[in-house]
């Protein structure tokens, strides 16, 4: 309960920021996440969806990683009518601004100037972008503050740009101006993992949300960036399920989003059907992507995720003073004493349940989507990034993979990316990679309806 205050206080930090709400997702929207590295290869939006996918099983939604690495605004800008309409959103993220700030450039003696200059042309250019975006009134536009460039932190000398980490807090506050005098919806992630950093870093000066170069955050990192998502949208305090027994008089005194029927049992027994309507979260406890070392369930140290969106609250009142088994489908999950009974267990903390195991096959099923996800934004990246400039955008022929092979000698970026491009570029292969996709989203939704479980607590032999 102490770690717990302590997260809900630091919290208090920026309650402010988060003041604003959006609305949550509906059934059938299709909502494009747009922006750069920290979109293209992160996971944020993967979890803000696996949480889509378990607590509301029923409300079928698709999101689309529409990031590309390196892209300022003009990049973005220049993608937007193919790479970002091209998939029909009506819902569309909007984050940018790590790259228009500018790196090694602030170690030039002209380097305010310099960015100042930059950033009047990266405003010009969303202005336009944004005109653009107040034609499509069948889209609904939500503006992303992102991430904060983290020059506090001691962990390494390395990827230090004095000035930037103020620069880019102007743009995040033209960004937050832009959202409200457009009534478009907004997500405040800077100010947030900013406080947070800084909290961290006052127990632990090496702490950070983006650990490997101050710029991208970690699996960990991203789990806070989904969560702050969620919790803009209004979604905390809604439970897994939330159950209250008394097992004196054999009654349900709670079943928030939840049914139970068949209750027997004796204030030493207890045995009943239970049907909650969603699935637990199924955090991951493997570092996953390129270039990361973190977990997600990392995150849990820093925000309080658990207790605001992964909550199935079981609590049965009146046992016989003992210790007491819990048996799911006839298996163990654990004992615990009758007052821990009494005051509640959170069942979306034991992975072993039943339904936290079928929630664990959706996640595995969306980190494959998101694998294949990952292969087409790369492609996307050496069309806009690489072959656009050299006028072969989309030519995808043999003298666009002979330029690819030229310049993969020198450009690591291009190098990086080679092998995915020298497979992507075939059309057949793209439309089996989507197809794919296809089929494990398909799974995912027919695999993530909760199922009616027999819950037995009975007394330890």
């Amino acid at each position: 309960m102490k770690k717990l205050y302590s997260l809900l206080i630091g919290l208090g930090l920026y309650t402010a920021a988060q003041a604003q709400t959006i609305a949550p997702f509906k059934e059938g929207d299709r909502i494009a996440f747009v922006g750069n590295s920290i979109t293209d290869g992160g996971h944020y939006h993967s979890y803000i969806w696996l949480y889509y996918m378990t607590h509301f099983p029923g409300r079928r939604i698709t999101c689309y990683n529409v990031g590309i690495g390196g892209d300022a605004i003009g990049n973005i800008a220049t993608r937007f009518d193919d790479d970002v309409f091209g998939k029909k959103p009506n819902v569309l993220t909007l984050t940018w601004g790590m790259n228009d700030t500018g790196y090694f450039e602030w170690y030039r003696k002209d380097a305010l100037q310099f960015i100042d200059t930059r950033l009047a042309t990266s405003y010009k250019t969303y202005e336009a972008l944004a005109d653009k975006l107040k034609k499509r009134t069948d889209i609904r536009k939500i503006l992303i503050l992102g991430s904060p460039y983290d020059e506090t932190t001691k962990f390494s000398g390395k990827n230090i740009y004095p000035g930037k980490a103020d620069a880019f807090s102007k743009v995040i506050d033209y960004q937050m101006a832009s959202a409200k005098k457009n009534n478009w919806g907004y997500v405040d992630f800077y100010h947030p993992m900013d406080a947070i950093n800084k909290r961290e870093q006052a127990k632990d000066s090496t702490f950070s949300l983006t650990p490997n170069d101050r710029i991208h955050p970690d699996n960990n990192g991203h789990l806070v960036m989904a969560y702050l998502f969620l919790k803009t949208q209004g979604l905390s305090n809604g439970v897994v399920a939330d159950v209250a027994i008394n097992a004196a008089n054999k009654t349900v005194g709670k079943q928030v989003n939840s049914k139970v029927s068949n209750l027997a049992g004796s204030a030493k027994s207890i045995s009943f059907s239970y049907l909650a309507n969603s699935l637990p979260y199924p955090i991951d406890t493997i570092p996953r992507g390129w270039g990361n070392n973190k977990k997600q369930s990392e995150g849990l140290k820093v925000v309080p995720f658990t207790h605001d969106f992964n909550r199935e609250m079981l609590a049965v009142s009146n046992l016989a003073a003992g210790n007491y088994d819990l048996l799911i489908d006839g298996e163990k999950m654990g004992s615990w004493s009758a007052a821990d009974l009494a005051n509640g267990i959170n069942l979306a903390e034991i992975s072993t349940t039943p339904q936290y195991q079928q929630a664990i096959q959706i996640r595995e099923l969306n980190e494959e989507r998101w694998e294949i996800e990952r292969r087409l934004r790369n492609y996307m990246w050496m069309e806009y990034d690489f072959l656009k400039d050299k006028g072969m955008l989309y030519k995808d022929n043999n003298a666009a993979m002979d330029s690819v092979k030229v310049h993969s000698v020198k450009n690591i970026f291009v190098n990086g990316n080679k092998d995915n491009y020298s497979r992507a570029r075939y059309k057949s292969v793209r439309t089996a990679w989507q197809k794919e996709m296809d089929v494990l989203i398909n799974e995912i939704y027919t695999i993530n309806k909760p199922k009616t479980h027999k819950v037995e607590i009975v007394a330890s032999k």
